[in-house]
């Protein structure tokens, strides 16, 4: 996989317990046209400080452009911002 950290739209939902799940996200390419990816499915969902910030890590796997490719997500809880990290 190849490290990103390209800032992204992103449409959640949460649950009663505060728990965020990502429904679909907007990313802009190099070729400065906007692509929507739908999430298909969260693998798995960790936390961790990077640089001194918590983070939480989303490995998700959708189909983009025919092909089911698998991904990291992450979420910077202090400034609420969403990152394509890994693709």
């Amino acid at each position: 996989m190849k490290i990103l950290m390209r800032p992204i739209e992103m449409v959640t939902w949460f649950t009663k317990e505060g728990v965020i799940n990502p429904v679909r996200y907007r990313v802009t390419s190099e070729q400065s046209e906007s692509v929507v990816v739908k999430i298909d499915k969260v693998i798995l969902r960790t936390e961790e400080k990077l640089a001194g910030k918590k983070m939480i890590i989303f490995q998700c796997q959708s189909v983009i452009n025919g092909l089911q490719k698998a991904y990291e997500i992450k979420y910077e809880i202090e400034s609420c911002r969403w990152y394509l990290f890994k693709m």
